[in-house]
């Protein structure tokens, strides 16, 4: 599932000046990580533009009301909020001085039932004013149940898991080489950095039981397809895979570069649906034959 964009950039710009490159760790969703958890709405009103006012897209439309997003994440602390983690899929420098975060805020909620894990999907354009990030536009989801997965889920996801677009052929060409060289094959995995299920099938790669499956018999490469699905689609369909079915999207190639398997159904689009044993399953039937 991708938690979308909402980029005007010409209207961010036309506001903002860029005054200084981005810091990587990005401390200003630092400062609104605390002033969610603490429930102050003030600090929380200081963090979002006012002139213009920041604009805001739910489920119930597109608003620059003030104050409408700092009085959504204030109101939490009020119903018990705890272990709140924002996890960040992505990270873009738009350009110096504005940046896109696309996040996975996953938290806990005191409900009649009990303490429930809850999460929300979102994205943050920041821009800099002066000394100050303040964000400018953002999109989020409506609160939803958090369901645990069977599948590893990543505690950071990896930011820089899908390279820039451009580098997936040069990167296909070399997993080939080297795999011809040990004999094993080559997993594409279509998909892109705002994808959890991509961050948890990355995650379950690296697990304790099914990494050595897949390093004895694999090597993976990470297609990157674009914030909205436009990049890389002459490799998709070179290797007949139907993005609009969902991401991630795996190809299995031999040695050579022919095509044995990809993915038609979906199969690996909701990690919710899988455990361990699905993925080790696949990877055991598309591994390459024992040499003699």
């Amino acid at each position: 599932m991708k938690a979308s964009r909402a980029v005007s950039l010409g209207a961010v710009l036309l506001f903002f000046a860029a005054a200084a490159s981005a810091q990587s760790a990005f401390a200003p969703l630092d400062q609104w990580t605390r002033a969610v958890q603490t429930g102050d709405t003030a600090a929380l009103t200081q963090l979002y533009s006012i002139a213009p006012p920041a604009q805001t897209k739910t489920s119930q439309g597109v608003t620059q009301e003030i104050g409408a997003e700092p009085h959504f994440w204030a109101a939490l602390a009020a119903s018990g909020l705890s272990d709140l983690h924002p996890k960040i899929l992505e990270i873009e420098h738009l350009q110096p001085g504005v940046v896109a975060l696309v996040l996975r805020v996953e938290f806990n909620l005191r409900t009649d039932s009990g303490v429930q894990p809850f999460l929300v999907e979102a994205s943050q354009i920041w821009a800099q004013e002066g000394s100050d990030w303040r964000i400018v536009q953002t999109e989020r989801s409506d609160l939803a149940p958090r369901t645990a997965r069977r599948l590893p889920e990543p505690a950071k996801p990896n930011t820089d898991l899908y390279p820039p677009p451009q580098e997936a052929p040069s990167e296909i060409k070399a997993a080939l080489a080297r795999a011809a060289r040990d004999h094993k094959r080559v997993i594409l995995v279509f998909g892109g950095n705002w994808c959890y299920d991509c961050h948890v099938l990355n995650a379950t790669f690296h697990s304790k039981d099914i990494a050595p499956l897949v390093d004895a018999n694999y090597h993976v490469v990470h297609v990157n397809i674009g914030d909205d699905y436009d990049k890389n689609l002459d490799l998709a369909a070179k290797y007949k895979v139907p993005l609009k079915r969902g991401v991630p999207a795996l190809v299995v190639l031999d040695a050579n570069g022919s095509l044995v398997y990809t993915q038609q159904e979906g199969e690996f689009e909701n990690s919710m649906r899988l455990g361990p044993d699905d993925v080790t399953a696949f990877l055991k039937k598309w591994a390459p034959p024992r040499q003699n």
